[in-house]
């Protein structure tokens, strides 16, 4: 894990894009990712991932090869991690403790994140008797750091009559979780996959007497278990 003196000089900013940068390292299975897709995955110009990535290359948080693919060094990655750490023990407080929706958390935790105490966090995870998993599913690293990653199946994957358990949904949009929590769906929702449509791929599922059409969008965000 990295010092807490350089943690405490970093901007917002630079936490935000070293966060961003290990979610589409992990999210892509790839060790490397290019400036433009960082770029358009935190809804920036080019011009200002391209300013930003040099002050984090100062730093030695950052570093890249041929032709821009940029690359985390082992503090940025501890960084990171320590983030998305911060961002979903918050999350199971507001869900859990403050009567928070699912839908809700994702924003205030991306506030409560930046806070610096380490004492804070720690004693937040301590308090909640150390949860494995936030309200989306995801896994929280623990205190040293350690980040596991599972390997995911989407929903989009399945095919007419597999059965699975939601698992896990992407927590990026507000949006997409009021949609998941309007039509009835929840972790640990059985699904079955009764159609898979030819022209858009759109799937018809049935879950809790509910069935529902549901784009590849969507099944793309949603991330099951077969069983």
């Amino acid at each position: 894990m990295t010092n807490k003196a350089n943690l405490n000089n970093l901007t917002k900013s630079e936490e935000d894009y070293l966060k961003a940068l290990f979610q589409l390292l992990i999210e892509d299975n790839s060790e490397k990712v290019g400036n433009n897709q960082l770029a358009e995955y935190l809804k920036v110009s080019p011009a200002s991932t391209n300013n930003m990535i040099k002050k984090l290359k100062t730093k030695n948080y950052v570093v890249s090869e041929k032709y821009g693919k940029l690359e985390l060094t082992d503090e940025g990655r501890a960084i990171a991690v320590r983030l998305i750490r911060k961002h979903r023990l918050w999350e199971t407080f507001l869900y859990n403790y403050l009567n928070f929706s699912w839908d809700e958390v994702h924003e205030v935790a991306e506030q409560l994140e930046h806070i610096k105490s380490y004492k804070l966090i720690d004693e937040l995870d301590r308090f909640m008797d150390f949860p494995e998993k936030d309200p989306h599913g995801e896994l929280i690293p623990n205190a040293k750091g350690e980040y596991k990653v599972i390997p995911k199946i989407t929903l989009s994957s399945l095919v007419e009559g597999d059965v699975c358990k939601l698992v896990a949904v992407n927590d990026g949009s507000v949006n997409f979780l009021r949609f998941v929590s309007e039509i009835g769906l929840a972790l640990s929702s059985e699904i079955k996959v009764l159609e898979v449509r030819e022209f858009d791929k759109s799937i018809r599922i049935q879950f809790n007497d509910t069935i529902e059409t549901v784009t590849r969008k969507f099944a793309d965000n949603v991330f099951v278990k077969v069983v």
